[in-house]
């Protein structure tokens, strides 16, 4: 089931609401049949039993050259105010752990992804702000092509290297336009989706469509059925510049609070998509035929 959010609709008191927590974790393999458990399999077997976070958190920021050096710094800037705003910390605190574990990186091509935050543990204010300084201290970069599949290929993997255990496994998804470079989307999404990995979307809407750029009018429609999944998974669209920060704080909220939108819309069962998911793929080909 998948759902969509506008900006301004969900309130902290409604995220900090009670509800069953979404999106479990599915289970790691620790050794083969007949193997004798080693120190690192012990270890992994020890954090598959023992969760230690209420979710685990893969931040996947476009930095592709559609994304304008404002929209860029409005988006670090969002997310390091996010963290540490007093919404945040309040529903970090409403969890059964009180902690989250939280990684930031930036993606362009199949082959072009940054660690900008390895994995961080945060459960209140001095980690919260460790992150968000860390954040904003990092140069701004931009890169040439957009491939979600390969930030979504190159999340996964890092669930594995993450030192804590969450009760949810979330990769969420900012991005200005389609998928047109890499493995399809919708091949990586499926990928996702059988590790038991949940993967929401913050799809930025800002400018009016261009050729320079590939944008495409219905990029909202687009993640909602080519990009998320998963139980609960939701889309925070931004279509208004001055809503940057705050559309980014509202889905941070929902995911460190384990809730789903107030108000859903979830596609038709069994419907084709209501986009063509190879559209960032058939545009680059049309036009530069490659």
């Amino acid at each position: 089931m998948r759902w969509y959010v506008s900006i301004g609709v969900v309130l902290v008191a409604g995220v900090l609401a009670g509800g069953d927590v979404a999106g479990f974790a599915a289970p790691y393999q620790t050794n083969r049949p007949g193997q004798q458990p080693n120190a690192a399999s012990r270890q992994l077997a020890d954090k598959e039993a023992n969760p230690t976070v209420d979710v685990e958190l893969v931040l996947a920021v476009d930095v592709s050259y559609s994304m304008d050096m404002d929209e860029l710094a409005l988006q670090r800037e969002g997310y390091a105010q996010a963290i540490v705003s007093k919404e945040f910390l309040q529903a970090l605190k409403s969890g059964p752990n009180g902690r989250i574990s939280v990684t930031y990186f930036e993606w362009a091509a199949s082959t072009d992804q940054k660690i900008i935050i390895p994995w961080r543990l945060i459960d209140g204010p001095e980690t919260a702000d460790a992150v968000a300084n860390e954040i904003i201290k990092t140069p701004i970069r931009r890169a040439s092509r957009t491939s979600i599949s390969g930030a979504i290929h190159f999340a996964m993997p890092l669930f594995d290297e993450n030192p804590h255990r969450g009760l949810r496994r979330v990769i969420d998804i900012s991005g200005d336009g389609p998928n047109n470079n890499g493995a399809p989307v919708t091949i990586a999404r499926d990928a996702a989706l059988e590790k038991g990995i949940v993967i929401n979307g913050l799809p930025i809407m800002v400018k009016e469509p261009s050729y320079s750029t590939m944008d495409i009018d219905n990029l909202d429609l687009y993640y909602e059925d080519c990009v998320i999944g998963g139980p609960g998974a939701f889309v925070v669209t931004i279509k208004d510049r001055d809503k940057f920060k705050e559309a980014i704080r509202t889905k941070l909220l929902l995911e460190i609070a384990g809730r789903t939108p107030e108000h859903p819309v979830v596609p038709a069962a069994g419907k084709e998509p209501r986009v063509n998911c190879m559209i960032g793929e058939k545009i680059w080909q049309d036009r530069w035929g490659r």
